[in-house]
């Protein structure tokens, strides 16, 4: 898929906690349209704070943004309604396999496609076309979402999103918890439609590795910075990024690159 113009500007931005705790220091990201975007970073780098931002979540977990501005499809996410970034395209998938525990697999992607506000035949349509892609979920479509694996937990998460028909689905560790090959499954479904339909993605992940061998380009976070970005192939061919994330390349040298420039 070739990437279009900016869907996502993050600039700058700063963000607080509480009485300020500071999760996010003069942080930048570029979306494009059709790209698929890795945001990488060990636990606590400033991930979920930074997706939370984006997809104006953070008041709600009592933070917010201090400093620096963030954009989608040209509109200020901080003077936008939640609800009405939903409806414009901005769709995200919560850490932690967020389902509705006590309704069933088909009735938590019904709520997705109502947050968009689909009538009964585009729900019937897209029912069929989320079935198609995890027949899991066709299998378990009426049992309670709490009493399904935690594969299929994630897929149903997945899955209730797509149902809003997302310009720009934002994904928060999607493989947390899961086995390879469930992760490796879902993957696959989402690159797919990435290159089938044009869907950009931004997905946050502690496995840099499988963040680098999926997306398109990769942003690098640590201690609430951004300090390095650029191609995901590029990045796998560095020796600081194989030596302090993958664990694999050469003994530290005095000059290897930007994170070395940066202190790390």
């Amino acid at each position: 898929m070739t990437a279009g113009g900016d869907l996502l500007r993050v600039e700058a931005l700063e963000a607080v906690y509480g009485d300020g705790v500071r999760a996010l220091s003069r942080v930048d990201l570029t979306v494009r349209e059709g790209e698929i975007v890795a945001l990488a970073g060990s636990n606590g780098a400033g991930k979920t704070t930074l997706l939370r931002a984006v997809s104006h979540l953070l008041p709600a977990s009592g933070g917010r943004i201090v400093a620096g501005r963030v954009s989608y499809a040209g509109r200020d996410v901080t003077r936008t309604r939640t609800d009405a970034l939903v409806r414009d395209g901005l769709v995200g998938v919560l850490e932690g396999r967020h389902c509705f525990r006590s309704l069933s697999v088909e009735e938590n992607m019904v709520a997705g496609g109502l947050g968009r506000g689909s009538g009964r035949s585009d729900l019937r349509a897209d029912l069929q076309r989320i079935y198609a892609l995890f027949p899991r979920l066709a299998q378990k479509r009426g049992l309670p979402a709490g009493l399904v694996s935690g594969g299929e937990q994630q897929m149903t998460a997945i899955g209730r999103a797509l149902m809003g028909r997302p310009r720009l689905l934002v994904l928060d560790e999607p493989s947390m918890g899961l086995a390879p090959k469930v992760t490796d499954e879902i993957y696959a479904i989402l690159v797919g439609l990435n290159r089938a339909e044009g869907l950009t993605l931004l997905v946050a992940e502690q496995n840099v590795a499988l963040a680098l061998r999926h997306a398109h380009r990769c942003v690098v976070l640590e201690t609430g910075r951004s300090v390095l970005e650029g191609p995901a192939r590029a990045l796998r061919a560095r020796d600081d990024i194989r030596r302090l994330y993958l664990g694999q390349g050469p003994e530290p040298r005095a000059a290897d690159g930007a994170l070395a420039a940066a202190g790390y």
